[in-house]
Order: structure tokens, then C-alpha cells, then sequence
């Protein structure tokens, strides 16, 4: 996973806090993980099961 390019999400904090980064592996799963700690646990998702991810977060599902 070292080489992959990761992204970091439009929607992170311009102070580098609650930042996500995500990037595409070469199986074509999406990767996603802390940018503030990019040595850490690294979640990785089929395509589907990512966008339901996104859908939801757009929903407002995951809101606290």
C-alpha cells in the first residue's frame, strides 16, 4: 500500500483536523485512512460497497 496517491477529502477541515484520505488500489478497492496518521489502519471497500458509503454520508446518515 506504499504506493498508492492518496487524496484528501474536499470536506477536511482547513486546520488539517478530521481529515480522511482516500485512494485506489490496483485491485480497485478504495482505500481510505487518517491523514494524521498515515502509518495506521488503512480501511479498504469494493467499489459498491463505497459508493453506499458516500450515499449515505450525503443522507446524513452518519451526523452527529
Amino acid at each position: 500500500m506504499d504506493e498508492l496517491s492518496w487524496r484528501k477529502s474536499s470536506r477536511s477541515g482547513a486546520n488539517g483536523e478530521q481529515c480522511v484520505e482516500v485512494a485506489r488500489t490496483e485491485s480497485r478497492k478504495i482505500a481510505a485512512r487518517d491523514s494524521k496518521s498515515p502509518n495506521g489502519p488503512i480501511l479498504q471497500f469494493q467499489r459498491p460497497q463505497w459508493r453506499h458509503f458516500l450515499n449515505e454520508v450525503r443522507r446524513g446518515t452518519y451526523d452527529i
